[in-house]
């Protein structure tokens, strides 16, 4: 088994403190969610290193605020705004055909955690399971032309410690038999976010395009708004700025070059076990397993027409 990969940084680094002195001039970054909370720190730590960053948004009017304030707070005005609906395959479909050049990084941020009560989008398929995976698959699938043309893609997936909740349950991954439990639909979710990384490196590293999954730490943000509160410790709970260092440090970073397949935390990738201690952090086997990532891929094929 390879070592896990270690960088300088750890759980109280910044995303900006994580760039410095790289440059991205010349290349380009798509960040899901990228209006608020880590999703916004993500982009704004891209745009000071000079990167051309697009936010792809459900609220557009939301988008173009946070654009104007990453313009005003790093001098890049290179900052845009796309409509995007990650529960909607027209809308996936409708802004892959408006991209026209190469894309270098592609943080898959936008998330919805804990929705109380049982929901589905219009295709059936239980919503954070529809939002978390199933959307960025399909805009990742949908993106692979403008992937493949960078030198060196990277896409990034964020996943959450709460992967461990649940693995993907392929017997009923919609709860149409189970019972709905929200941390459990929350955890599958992101168990498939890691998976996606694991396969995309699979299929897609001989073409260049790399992707790795991270555990982004506990910050109060908008992801918060079903629950009402932060539930972690405080000493355990990070601000945005650090939440997006390891976002920015899988999608920019020179130490990660060619790395893929991977799940990281505290920018540093995490030890596999099944059994973590409170708070410790790890990833779960089930998350890495090379033929779930494969069944799943295949199993969300449809989703993207």
């Amino acid at each position: 088994m390879d070592p896990l990969i270690s960088t300088p940084f750890d759980e109280q680094s910044t995303a900006d403190e994580v760039l410095e002195g790289v440059s991205l001039s010349g290349r380009s970054a798509l960040v899901t969610g990228g209006s608020s909370g880590i999703g916004l720190e993500t982009a704004r730590a891209l745009a000071r290193s000079g990167a051309t960053v697009t936010l792809a948004v459900r609220n557009p009017d939301m988008g173009a605020r946070a654009a104007r304030e990453i313009a005003e707070t790093t001098g890049n005005d290179d900052v845009r705004v796309q409509e995007l609906d990650l529960l909607s395959v027209s809308s996936i479909s409708n802004f892959s055909k408006r991209w026209n050049s190469p894309l270098h990084m592609l943080v898959l941020n936008a998330g919805v955690m804990a929705v109380p009560t049982l929901e589905r989008s219009a295709r059936g398929h239980e919503v954070q399971f529809a939002t978390n995976y199933l959307g960025h698959f399909a805009l990742t699938m949908n993106m692979y032309p403008w992937l493949e043309r960078a030198t060196g893609a990277r896409v990034v997936s964020v996943s959450s410690m709460a992967h461990y909740f649940s693995p993907v349950v392929f017997d009923d991954i919609d709860f149409h038999e189970r019972p709905y439990d929200p941390w459990s639909a929350y955890g599958q979710s992101k168990t498939a976010d890691v998976l996606l990384a694991v396969e995309i490196t699979r299929r897609w590293s001989s073409a260049g395009i790399h992707a790795n999954a991270l555990h982004p730490g506990s910050i109060p943000t908008n992801l918060q708004r079903y629950t009402g509160q932060m539930m972690t410790p405080v000493q355990y709970q990070k601000t945005p700025s650090q939440g997006a260092a390891t976002s920015v440090l899988l999608a920019a970073s020179p130490l990660l070059l060619d790395v893929g397949g991977r799940y990281f935390e505290n920018c540093n990738e995490a030890p596999v076990t099944a059994n973590p201690e409170p708070y410790s952090g790890g990833v779960n086997p089930w998350a890495l397993d090379p033929e779930s990532a494969e069944r799943l891929w295949e199993l969300s094929i449809p989703f993207i027409s």
